[in-house]
């Protein structure tokens, strides 16, 4: 499977904006904080064309709460992930509705997840996350931290696109060949936060 990287586009942030006015309405009753996280959301770097979303909830009890909305409207839900993050659950959006019909509502262990499939219609990416937790704050610092330092924008650039070259098995597997540089930057990047607050 090759993975798409497109130069920055200025959409992606109301495609947020978008999502996000959608999202609130499904999560009112959670009071959800919902943060653009991601590639998409720094300017000037080059992304796969889906928008990562960040929603916080109060408290983790709240994170199955999350669930029955999100799947009546339309996001497909990625139970098979709780076991490797059990304190995030992860959805998806698709670009247009009607697509909806061809995929399971939940993917859970034992599922075979069509990745290409998904991927060649995927809008968004959506993270839930208790708010303030170390996770919720390790994509914000990160994303912070990049739309500050154009240098590590240009590095991460030129990984990624250096890596769309390859066929990967999934998503998952580009992901992987990313982590050890999103890893050590993110260090920098908390780092660089503690300094600067």
């Amino acid at each position: 499977m090759k993975i798409n990287i497109e130069i920055y586009k200025k959409e992606w942030v109301w495609q947020f904006e978008k999502i996000k006015t959608n999202l609130c309405s499904i999560l009112v009753k959670l009071n959800p904080k919902i943060e653009h996280i991601g590639s998409t959301s720094v300017p000037n770097l080059a992304a796969k064309p889906i928008i990562d979303i960040q929603v916080g909830v109060k408290n983790s009890y709240d994170l199955d709460k999350t669930i029955e909305p999100m799947i009546n409207n339309n996001y497909i839900y990625y139970e098979i992930y709780n076991s490797v993050m059990p304190n995030r659950r992860l959805f998806v959006g698709l670009k247009d509705k009607r697509y909806d019909k061809n995929f399971q509502n939940i993917y859970s262990r034992g599922d075979l997840i069509p990745h290409e499939k998904i991927n060649k219609l995927k809008l968004t990416h959506i993270h839930i996350w208790e708010y303030e937790t170390d996770d919720w704050n390790r994509h914000i610092i990160f994303r912070d931290y990049l739309r500050e330092h154009p240098e590590i924008v240009s590095q991460y650039e030129s990984l990624k696109k250096q890596l769309s070259l390859k066929d990967w098995k999934d998503g998952n597997e580009y992901n992987n060949a990313k982590d050890s540089f999103i890893k050590k930057e993110q260090a920098k990047a908390i780092l660089w936060y503690r300094k600067n607050n």
